[in-house]
């Protein structure tokens, strides 16, 4: 996915259909002059409907598409027929989308599965006809009802990137390498800083046929949650992975500081992401001896870790056995 293709937020009007208005009409034949009333009922306004899309990734059709309008309901007619229903709009979002009120923030809805539909804004219900108002009394009303208007505003959609495991460290930890070499993404790879500017997704095969989806986050540093480096654009993406997996390069000056720092980078921006199942991969392990990697392990020896390479595929089998365990646990 090219990096200008990526658009995880887009703020936009949406305006549900007007009602139509019910008919006031009075049934008139050439041998009925006064046949009463025969005014039918108005058509409800269009919605404006959500629906996710497993297919696609991004809010990129939507960035510059700033209004969507539904349309309005038609009027109700003679002989009490019903006026047509408004068109509906149907907005496609990638699966994991949340919307949100543009002025008070406030959660709408969000879409979490494949086809899954929700009612964005609803459109507004025709009026009755004047049939509905007629009695022993008043034989021949002569109203009827308008139609309800729709509901309009400005909303924000964000996109939280739905995967099982997230990876989590500072620029060059190996987060894309680890990323190419367990499964069929193509993310960018090179030697400098912020190589990875969107999240890249991957689906990692496993044994017997089975799989999980792996997300390449941009790299955090310290600050992050204060905006510095790429901020907290992109932190919220892992707020709905199941599993965070620590990349911690292997020529790292202090690997139990760095895991610490990108923990409180997450403590800072949500508490809720410490409440997660985690684990501590030292990458590039192709860098050190069985002397280095011991004195590492004494530096982590309360934390849960493992040394493996992306390059050489030193201990990769074992690593995705890790994680489909922690993946499975009850």
């Amino acid at each position: 996915m090219a990096e200008t293709n990526f658009v995880d937020y887009v703020k936009i009007f949406c305006q549900s259909g007007n009602g139509g208005p019910g008919s006031a009409h009075l049934r008139r034949e050439k041998f009925v002059p006064k046949g009463g009333p025969d005014g039918g009922d108005g058509g409800r306004g269009g919605h404006i409907i959500l629906r996710g899309n497993s297919h696609m990734w991004t809010l990129l059709h939507l960035k510059f598409q700033k209004h969507i309008k539904a349309g309005h309901g038609e009027s109700g007619g003679r002989q009490c027929s019903f006026g047509a229903s408004g068109e509906d709009q149907v907005i496609e979002v990638p699966l994991g989308t949340v919307v949100r009120d543009a002025e008070t923030g406030e959660f709408l809805t969000e879409i979490t599965h494949d086809g899954e539909t929700k009612i964005l804004m609803e459109g507004g219900r025709g009026g009755l006809g004047n049939t509905h108002f007629k009695s022993a009394t008043h034989q021949t009303p002569r109203f009827a009802q308008p139609g309800e208007p729709g509901i309009q505003g400005w909303v924000i959609m964000e996109l939280k990137v739905l995967a099982d495991v997230g990876l989590v460290g500072f620029p060059n930890a190996g987060k894309s390498t680890l990323l190419a070499a367990v499964s069929a993404a193509k993310p960018k790879i090179a030697d400098y800083p912020f190589t990875t500017l969107v999240p890249n997704l991957g689906i990692v095969s496993y044994r017997n046929s089975q799989s999980f989806v792996m997300a390449d986050i941009p790299g955090i540093i310290e600050g992050a949650h204060l905006g510095k480096g790429l901020g907290i654009r992109f932190l919220r993406h892992i707020e709905r992975n199941s599993m965070l997996l620590f990349l911690i390069p292997a020529d790292s000056k202090d690997h139990r500081k760095e895991y610490f720092i990108l923990l409180k980078e997450l403590e800072e921006y949500n508490p809720e992401l410490l409440d997660k199942q985690r684990f501590v991969a030292i990458s590039k392990a192709d860098m050190l001896d069985e002397d280095l990697m011991k004195e590492i392990s004494r530096e982590l020896a309360d934390i849960p870790h493992l040394f493996f390479s992306s390059v050489t595929g030193h201990n990769v089998i074992r690593l995705k056995d890790i994680i489909w365990s922690v993946l499975n646990q009850e």
